[in-house]
């Protein structure tokens, strides 16, 4: 298990979700072994940016990390669906 971020304060974590979604298309599981936070608060930060309008989900597939089907997720708006 990947030890959690030294920067644990919301506003930092929800800061780098954001900004790695940015520059990936990933599973929230993915997200989480690649930043450290726990995916518990991924899903959180991942709720309020698809209310705010700044997250798309893009497809629907297998899942590298646990092999299960999750969305593949992106904050990038040049790769959201039209």
């Amino acid at each position: 298990m990947t030890s959690q971020s030294k920067d644990t304060s919301p506003l930092n974590q929800f800061q780098t979700i954001f900004q790695f979604f940015s520059e990936n298309i990933a599973t929230a599981s993915m997200a989480a072994e690649a930043t450290g936070i726990y995916q518990k608060n991924i899903c959180r930060y991942k709720r309020d940016l698809e209310k705010s309008g700044r997250l798309w989900e893009i497809e629907k597939k297998l899942c590298k990390k646990t092999g299960f089907k999750a969305w593949y997720l992106t904050t990038n708006p040049d790769k959201a669906p039209a």
